[in-house]
């Protein structure tokens, strides 16, 4: 779990992001346990409180549940729950942006849908 910290952002937002991104890669699948705060601590070279808040967030936002004795666990519908915020973003802030820079750019939407199948083919492939 190495990682490269960026200024802008909290560490232990980034670490929520980071562990929210491996409950939708299936890094953490539904029912698995977290690392310990002790473990991610020592591997990231970070302090142990920043890794407690930050499963402290996600326990908050109702992912991860702790259980007495056993440490954290990812919840059972944490994916879904995510995979719904995160098409929910993208429809209602991405989406919108990507569309003021086609226009700021004046990039036609045929050549974008063009791109973008181009892009899934190519996906398919891989």
């Amino acid at each position: 779990m190495t990682h490269q910290w960026h200024e802008n952002l909290p560490i232990y937002k980034q670490l929520v992001i980071k562990i929210r991104q491996g409950i939708l890669n299936q890094l953490y699948p539904e029912g698995s346990a977290l690392p310990s705060v002790r473990a991610v601590s020592a591997e990231l070279s970070i302090n142990h409180i920043t890794v407690s808040k930050a499963y402290h967030e996600l326990l908050d936002e109702g992912l991860i549940e702790k259980r007495r004795g056993l440490g954290m666990f990812v919840k059972t519908g944490a994916k879904e729950t995510l995979l719904h915020a995160e098409k929910s973003k993208f429809l209602a802030e991405d989406l919108p942006n990507f569309i003021e820079k086609m226009q700021q750019l004046k990039i036609d939407k045929q050549e974008v849908i063009s791109q973008i199948q181009q892009l899934i083919t190519e996906n398919k492939h891989d």
